[in-house]
């Protein structure tokens, strides 16, 4: 089984897309030829969807694009999932859009572990990565457990942990990551002020894995109470990742590329359509603008139930919006899911 980790696979694919294809199509045939090889050979893939991955016609790659990342911890002799992001990428491969799912959410899960004779449940959506140290075992479950929720299959998959989030930050210097409020770290002794600031890779890690100072009404009047102030850290720092390394020619400069390449290369896994290769999905992403890329909430709510604080989505309306939401990923409407539906769209400011 390959190796698991790093920051979202695609967020690190976008960055050098562009310069990738410049080196294939008009630098030196051994440039060109190194920098292919690297793209294809660097990202370990691994089985991930399972029976769970859509079709596509990968000899003429175009949208929409159903990506699924899990974001992956190692603890001990076991590997967890406790950062799922779905990724919709529209039509013309232009605009995308971040899907967070809160770690609490109440859902149904298929394999529940030995303690529920490894029958369903209905509990935290995290506990369907925790029923086995087999990580083979417990992705599937996740993978499972979502497309219950979503109904949607996935084009592409992927795992990542915040090692390679780390690596990144320290390619580009810095990263600029906003809060609506000044707290301390919950794991150090950093304070993050209020507001935009630049943060270097080891505040900015310290920062993505903050979620236990979000519980005071400016918290929850913005939406951001928890686990949600974790996921719009998260979303923040991919979005200015790719904005950072655009500014400082990553997307031009194939020197640049082999770095970034380098730097991440052992820390993340995807599983491509049949027949696709990894520099194929760089080239179709190349004019992937991260300013179009739009950070959303789960419609649910808090609450307490017989297995302690979760997120729900209740009856009515919520439901009615996260069903809106799954289809306008399958049916590429985002941008009118969007326009109608304000109050899920993350800002932080």
């Amino acid at each position: 089984m390959a190796k698991p980790g790093g920051a979202p696979w695609w967020a690190h694919v976008m960055l050098y897309a562009g310069g990738l294809t410049m080196v294939a199509a008009g630098g030196t045939a051994a440039v060109a030829q190194y920098g292919v090889y690297t793209t294809n050979n660097t990202l370990e893939q691994e089985e991930i969807l399972g029976d769970f991955q859509a079709e596509m016609d990968v000899e003429n790659i175009e949208g929409p694009l159903n990506i699924l990342v899990l974001g992956v911890d190692k603890q001990g002799g076991a590997t967890r999932s406790d950062t799922m992001i779905l990724v919709h990428i529209n039509k013309d491969l232009s605009e995308a859009a971040m899907v967070s799912l809160p770690r609490d959410l109440y859902v149904d899960i298929p394999d529940c572990g030995p303690g529920y004779s490894n029958n369903p449940c209905t509990t935290k959506l995290n506990h369907a990565a925790s029923i086995s140290d087999d990580w083979e075992v417990t992705r599937a479950n996740v993978v499972e457990t979502i497309h219950d929720l979503t109904d949607l299959d996935f084009h592409i998959g992927a795992t990542a942990d915040f090692n390679g989030f780390v690596d990144m930050v320290e390619l580009v210097g810095e990263i600029e990551i906003c809060s609506w409020k000044t707290f301390q770290s919950h794991h150090t002794e950093r304070v993050f002020e209020e507001g935009c600031h630049y943060y270097d890779q080891e505040a900015a890690l310290d920062l993505v894995r903050q979620r236990y100072q979000f519980y005071d009404q400016i918290d929850y009047d913005k939406g951001l109470y928890g686990d949600y102030a974790r996921q719009a850290f998260q979303q923040q720092a991919i979005k200015s990742l790719l904005t950072e390394a655009r500014a400082q020619g990553f997307l031009k400069d194939p020197r640049k590329i082999t770095d970034l390449l380098e730097g991440f290369g052992d820390k993340v896994t995807l599983q491509l359509p049949p027949g696709m290769e990894v520099i194929d999905l760089v080239a179709s992403l190349k004019d992937l603008d991260p300013e179009a890329i739009t950070s959303i909430r789960t419609p649910a709510h808090s609450e307490e139930n017989e297995v302690g604080a979760v997120e729900v989505i209740g009856e009515g309306e919520e439901q009615a919006d996260a069903d809106a939401l799954w289809q306008a990923m399958e049916d590429d409407t985002m941008d009118e899911w969007i326009a109608e539906n304000q109050e899920w769209i993350k800002e932080t400011g």
